[in-house]
């Protein structure tokens, strides 16, 4: 699953996402600290975490957020 229709569908309204293409962003991926890809960075609410690799693994990511899994 792709990360929009990921947040379309368990997110819908409580989210705003940034794509950053770190070959074009190098230097916002490395004040980021982003050394890998795809990458994946919560901000808000706190605290920040980041999930690295394969984002196909939805309960992992929801479970993360805090949110039910679907």
């Amino acid at each position: 699953m792709r990360i929009r229709e990921f947040c379309e569908q368990n997110l819908k309204g409580r989210y705003q996402l940034d794509v950053i293409d770190i070959y074009q962003q190098r230097s916002l991926a490395r004040s980021e600290q982003i050394v890998a890809t795809p990458t994946l960075v919560k901000y808000s609410p706190l605290p920040r975490k980041v999930w690295v690799g394969d984002l196909a693994n939805t309960e992992r990511i929801l479970s993360g957020l805090g949110l039910p899994a679907a």
